[in-house]
């Protein structure tokens, strides 16, 4: 089974930058909205001429689905899913003039097949969702998504034993392990001894592999 994790921040908040340290030889970054990366690096995008590029640019399911089995077909031990509430807001948009209630179901169902897609991966594959954040009735900080059906149904952060959250502290950017209370943070107990960890994806990689594997 992969490990998927979840990754929650506003805009700016030193999501994506946490990829910065990733090896590009063994990661894979794929976007929701086409858009460079904070930082540079040697992510090659994938074209049907560099089949083998490590940046890919789709919001569609079914071919998120098909790039996380390709890439961990060749080894790719971590994926990112970068602004993952685009998949899920691009979809309603195409289909806004739509009526009727079968376009939320719809969205609902393709969100939790690629979270399902992504657990269903060998053991030792990571995936990062870098989702954005919203308030719900009772001021708790989650996941952003479209519609009721994916909070009342199903529960995005659920189905991930890894939520962690963005946190900028004069001027330092990190992110948080445990709840605080009003958000929907939470890790294994031992995983992080502490609070806060700097928003590094790969110090967070070792660490799980450490805690997992033993490695």
């Amino acid at each position: 089974m992969g490990i998927p994790v979840l990754i929650l921040g506003e805009s700016g908040t030193g999501k994506s930058a946490s990829m910065r340290n990733l090896d590009s030889s063994q990661s894979v970054v794929i976007q929701a909205v086409s858009k460079p990366l904070p930082f540079r690096n040697s992510f090659k995008k994938y074209t049907k001429e560099t089949p083998k590029g490590t940046l890919a640019v789709t919001d569609d399911s079914n071919s998120i689905i098909s790039a996380l089995n390709h890439y961990a077909s060749l080894g790719a031990k971590t994926i990112i899913i970068d602004d993952f509430q685009y998949v899920m807001a691009n979809e309603f948009m195409r289909r806004s003039q739509e009526t009727g209630f079968t376009k939320f179901t719809d969205i609902a169902r393709h969100a939790w097949e690629i979270i399902t897609a992504a657990q269903n991966l060998p053991d030792d594959v990571k995936v990062y969702f870098l989702s954005h954040v919203q308030s719900d009735e009772q001021g708790v900080t989650k996941a952003k998504t479209i519609g009721k059906l994916l909070d009342e149904k199903i529960t995005v952060e659920g189905l991930f034993t890894i939520v962690l959250r963005t946190n900028v502290e004069d001027g330092k950017y990190r992110f948080s392990t445990q709840n605080n209370g009003s958000d929907t943070v939470k890790s294994p107990m031992g995983l992080f001894d502490v609070q806060y960890i700097e928003n590094d994806l790969q110090e967070i990689n070792n660490k799980i592999n450490e805690y997992y594997f033993g490695a």
